[in-house]
C-alpha cells in the first residue's frame, strides 16, 4: 500500500470512514463526485434558469389608487415583442389596438397589454405606455421611427370609489415605471383595484374581486402563465360547481345568479357594468392565427368559472401571447389554456381585499 493509501485511511480513520467500505462503494462515489462537479451544477444552474426564463422576460405593473377605488395594470413583453391573439365575446367591449390582432392584418407582434378601470376613459392609459416604450426605443420599426404596439381593454369600475377620477396617461406610465417580474401583486390591485362581482340584483349584493393569476408547467419544459382581471356580472364557480364568490345576502348568503335568471327574476344590473378581461402567455412558439385560437379557448376557462358568462353586461376579452420556442399541437396550449384562466378568476375573488364597503370573501359565512 503507498504512502498516499496510507495517508488516506488516516484521514477516514478520524471520520471513523473504513477503507474497505469505501472501495465497495468506489464505483457510486465515482458517479457522486462526478454528478457533484462544478460542470454538472453548472448545467443543473441553466437548467432551472431557463424554467424561469418566460416569466422573468414579462414584467407586470400595477398602479392603484385605493382613494378613488380605481388603478390600471400593463404587461411589458421582451423587446423583440410577443405574437398576439385575440377573442371579444362580451356584450360590452372597450378595447383599443385589437382589430389589428386580427390574422389578416400586418402587425406580428405587439410590445405590451394594458388594462385599466374607468369606463372607456381609462383606455387613455395606453398613451402612457407608449410614451415609456418611445423613451426605451421600442416598439413596430417604421421608416420615420419605431411606434410601439399596445392593445388595450378597459373594465367599468365608476360604480364604486370617485367615478370622476380615472386612470389616464400619467397612471399608464407609473404603472410601466412600477413593472416587475418578481412576485407582482394580486387582488384588489392595479385595474382590478375597483373590480366586483356578482351584480344580477345591483351594487348592493356584489363582492369585491381583483386581479389574479395562474401557472401551468407541462412536460417538454412548456409553460402556461394566466393574468384575469375580474369584474363579471355572474358569479364566481368553484371547481366543484359551488359558489365562490357573487351576489351575496348577509342573510341568506348567496343568491345563485343563474338561478334567478331562470326563475324570470327583475336584473337590476347596468348595461356595460361588468367585464372580464384575460391576459394568456405561454412559451409556445405560435403564429397569429394559432394565439387566436389558443385566445379562443381561452373562454372555457370563463365558462368553468362564472356563471352566467358573456352577457350583455360584460365586457369578456381574452389576449394570448407567445413569447418563446417551444413547439406544441395548439389544442394543447388551448386546453391547459382554459385551466389556467380559470385558476386565475377564482385566484382574483381569493386574493381580493374589502374596498369602498364592498365585502371580500373573508367577510361572507357560507351557509
Amino acid at each position: 500500500m503507498n504512502k498516499h493509501n496510507l495517508l488516506l485511511i488516516k484521514i477516514f480513520n478520524l471520520f471513523k470512514i473504513k477503507y474497505s467500505f469505501l472501495l465497495k462503494f468506489r464505483g457510486f462515489l465515482k458517479f457522486l463526485l462526478k454528478f457533484l462537479s462544478i460542470r454538472n451544477i453548472l448545467n443543473i444552474f441553466k437548467k432551472v434558469i431557463r424554467r424561469r426564463d418566460m416569466l422573468s422576460e414579462v414584467k407586470v405593473g400595477h398602479y392603484t389608487d385605493e382613494d378613488a377605488i380605481t388603478g390600471c395594470t400593463v404587461i411589458l413583453i421582451p423587446e423583440e415583442g410577443a405574437v398576439c391573439g385575440v377573442d371579444v365575446r362580451g356584450g360590452a367591449p372597450g378595447t383599443r389596438e385589437t382589430d389589428l390582432l386580427d390574422p389578416t392584418c400586418m402587425v406580428e407582434r405587439v410590445n405590451a397589454i394594458c388594462i385599466s378601470g374607468g369606463s372607456a376613459f381609462g383606455l387613455a392609459v395606453a398613451d402612457g405606455v407608449m410614451k415609456y416604450l418611445e423613451e426605451k426605443n421600442i416598439g413596430f420599426e417604421t421608416p420615420h421611427g419605431k411606434v410601439p404596439i399596445v392593445p388595450a381593454a378597459i373594465l367599468f369600475d365608476l360604480n364604486i370609489g370617485n367615478n370622476k377620477i380615472r386612470p389616464g396617461k400619467e397612471e399608464g406610465y407609473k404603472a410601466c415605471q412600477n413593472a416587475s417580474s418578481l412576485g407582482f401583486e394580486v387582488g384588489s390591485v392595479g385595474a382590478g383595484t375597483g373590480a366586483t362581482v356578482g351584480k344580477v340584483f345591483g351594487n348592493s349584493f356584489m363582492m369585491k374581486s381583483g386581479v389574479g393569476r395562474a401557472t401551468l408547467n407541462l412536460s417538454g419544459g412548456i409553460e402556461i402563465f394566466a393574468l384575469a382581471v375580474v369584474s363579471s356580472f355572474g358569479d364566481i364557480i368553484n371547481k366543484d360547481s359551488s359558489i365562490l364568490a357573487g351576489a351575496y345576502h348577509p342573510k341568506g348568503g348567496f343568491l345563485n345568479s343563474k338561478s334567478l335568471i331562470l326563475e324570470g327574476r327583475e336584473i337590476k344590473s347596468e348595461f356595460g357594468e361588468s367585464t372580464t378581461i384575460v391576459v394568456i402567455i405561454t412559451n409556445v412558439l405560435l403564429d397569429k392565427a394559432s394565439a387566436t385560437k389558443v385566445a379562443q379557448m381561452a373562454h372555457d376557462g370563463l365558462a368553468r368559472a362564472i356563471s352566467p358568462v358573456h352577457t350583455e353586461y360584460d365586457g369578456d376579452i381574452t389576449f394570448a401571447l407567445s413569447i418563446g420556442k417551444k413547439k406544441a399541437p395548439t389544442v394543447v396550449i388551448g386546453t391547459a389554456v382554459a385551466e389556467a384562466t380559470a385558476k386565475a378568476i377564482r385566484n382574483a375573488v381569493m386574493e381580493a381585499k374589502s374596498l369602498g364597503g364592498i365585502r371580500d370573501i373573508s367577510q361572507i359565512s357560507i351557509k
